[in-house]
This record gives structure tokens, C-alpha cells and sequence, in this order.
């Protein structure tokens, strides 16, 4: 399952609750003028990078946006959670 579709899901919320986090979510790419499908992209090849140096805990990386606070021209952040258990052993072997 994509971060996305745990986004987009319910959580056992209200109604409003779930439509005001959809709202936020739509804006936040709006914002940052992302097309759909890019942070999924993104996440794949940070992942990708960041394993030939640690190991990941795949099933715990969240990639997400955080959005500017209302009026202060911030910009939107891109905010990424990579568990890691420690070095790859051919990057220990290097040092």
C-alpha cells in the first residue's frame, strides 16, 4: 500500500475530519506544484540511494509534505523517515 492510500484512507474518523485531511493533502501538492505520483517516485529512488550506505527498514519509511502556515509565503517541506538498522557492511569494509 502507498503512504498515499494510508492518507486517503479512513482511520475510523469523522467524516469531516477525513475530508479536511484530503483537503489539506490535494492543497499541499497544489502548493508545491507537484504532479501526482512524484513523491511515490521520489521515495523509490531516495531508497535507493540511502541503501547502499545503511540497512532500511523498508516497511517504516513515510514520505510526506508539510505545508506552509497560512499567509507566511513558507514553502512547502518535504519530509522523509527512513528507519535504518546501521552501515552496509561493504561501507564498514571501506573504512
Amino acid at each position: 500500500m502507498s503512504w498515499l492510500s494510508k492518507v486517503m484512507g479512513t482511520r475510523g474518523g469523522k467524516s469531516a475530519d477525513v475530508a479536511a485531511q484530503r483537503l489539506q493533502l490535494v492543497l499541499k501538492y497544489d502548493r508545491a506544484k507537484l504532479p501526482p505520483g512524484l513523491i511515490d517516485t521520489l521515495k523509490d529512488e531516495l531508497l535507493a540511494v540511502i541503501s547502499r550506505y545503511v540497512d532500511v527498514v523498508e516497511d517504516g519509511i513515510e514520505v510526506s509534505l508539510t505545508g506552509e502556515a497560512r499567509g507566511t509565503g513558507a514553502p512547502v517541506v518535504l519530509v522523509a523517515n527512513v528507519p535504518i538498522r546501521g552501515p552496509r557492511e561493504a561501507v564498514r569494509s571501506r573504512r
